[in-house]
């Protein structure tokens, strides 16, 4: 709906916001990388950009229509509004004496939103 908050999180678990670390080894040598998102920018299809340094908060009906406490977006204009989500990840190794850090993106297309606008009756 116009003018409603929409709340903007991801699951917190490795997968999806880490840590995730593995290990890889053969006689030797291993090398251990650990993957952390940094930060999720999600594009709202509507032209604007939300950037979060957190998994944000999940909704619940119990918070009616507060704001999201960490990242969320209100639509201004009504219509079909397609969201993808960009998860920015700082992964670091260590292995056979060297250390390293490489950065990587993960693009989801979350869905269509269809925002709607209510239309006062007056008489």
């Amino acid at each position: 709906m116009v003018g409603l908050p929409t709340w903007l999180w991801v699951d917190a678990t490795p997968a999806a916001w880490g840590p995730a670390t593995a290990t890889a080894a053969v006689p030797g040598l291993s090398v251990t990388a650990t993957a952390r998102v940094d930060h999720i920018t999600w594009m709202m299809g509507d032209g604007a950009t939300v950037t979060c340094t957190t998994p944000g908060t999940p909704y619940s009906p119990a918070r009616g229509a507060q704001p999201s406490p960490d990242c969320g977006h209100t639509y201004t204009r009504p219509g079909v509004h397609t969201v993808t989500a960009t998860t920015h990840w700082t992964i670091t190794w260590a292995g056979g004496g060297q250390t390293g850090t490489l950065a990587a993106t993960r693009t989801t297309t979350v869905g269509d939103i269809r925002v709607g606008e209510m239309q006062a009756l007056t008489s």
